[in-house]
């Protein structure tokens, strides 16, 4: 390890590789909400934070493990359920009066039509939180359908309309 009177040690997190700091001021910057969307290895978990000087605050919270309360009985960490969670997501935030936010996926490595991409389109497709993105990035129809060769547009269909129909905490 380096030592010297010129030599600082990073900031832990920057150290474990948990968190970009230039990349997160630059969100910050902006004043808006975060939209932040995390993918564990059994469900995906998003949240609209506020900054706020004393700590982060969450507005809005959503796991993809509450889609088996609407009728979900497929998986809940593939694309469908993906988009599924940021189509519940954005139901909450429009509850919560929230109307913009800035994407913040983290330190994932971001490819055109990944899971991440299909929980924004979620968002997108309910239509009342503004974001700030390309349409070339988001899957195509029949991935977001189609998994190990099962057509799952009908399933969809019907956890969209119950989700649309009920009240959202």
């Amino acid at each position: 390890m380096a030592n010297g009177p010129r030599y600082s040690v990073k900031f832990r997190r920057r150290r474990q590789n948990k968190t970009n700091y230039a990349k997160r001021f630059n969100i910050l910057k902006s004043g808006k909400p975060r939209l932040v969307v995390r993918k564990t290895n059994q469900r995906f978990i998003a949240q609209i934070i506020n900054y706020s000087r004393n700590g982060d605050v969450t507005k809005v919270n959503c796991t993809s493990s509450e889609l088996i309360k609407y009728g979900w009985k497929h998986n809940i960490k593939n694309r469908p359920a993906a988009y599924l969670t940021g189509y519940l997501l954005a139901k909450k935030a429009q509850k919560n009066k929230i109307n913009e936010a800035v994407i913040d996926f983290g330190l994932y490595t971001l490819t055109k039509g990944n899971k991440l991409f299909a929980f924004i389109k979620g968002v997108s497709d309910f239509g009342s939180l503004t974001l700030n993105y390309d349409q070339k990035i988001f899957p195509s129809d029949e991935l977001l359908s189609k998994v190990s060769g099962k057509d799952l547009s009908k399933d969809i269909d019907s956890v969209k309309n119950k989700i649309n129909s009920e009240k959202v905490k």
